[in-house]
């Protein structure tokens, strides 16, 4: 399985936290967003999962904390874009970004960093 993070909302950025909690527990709950009364048990051990993909405008929270994903296969998607914080209000400066996907790709490559 390919376990897709996060399109629904940044959770590299705000929800770093919760995330590694999930994999700590192996699994996640999904609540189907057309039906809200389905809710699925998504496993998320190494065994299960071929690779986590990252979406993220904001990859810092993560950076500290890759060992904890030693035993996966991940890479990142990092989106900068022009828009400032009038459209954006909680996306970190432009200059911040990127220097944190210069030290993400330093860390884990640049096979791994898109």
């Amino acid at each position: 399985m390919i376990l897709s993070v996060s399109r629904r909302s940044d959770i590299p950025a705000f929800y770093t936290e919760w995330f590694f909690n999930r994999l700590r527990e192996g699994y996640v709950l999904v609540r189907n967003p057309m039906n809200y009364h389905q809710v699925s048990r998504i496993a998320l051990t190494p065994d299960v999962i071929d690779c986590i993909v990252f979406w993220t405008k904001d990859p810092r929270n993560m950076l500290d904390k890759l060992d904890l994903l030693k035993e996966y296969n991940y890479y990142f998607q990092i989106t900068v874009n022009p828009y400032d914080n009038q459209i954006e209000r909680n996306v970190a400066p432009k200059r911040n970004i990127i220097e944190s996907f210069k030290k993400l790709s330093t860390l884990i490559g640049k096979k791994r960093t898109i």
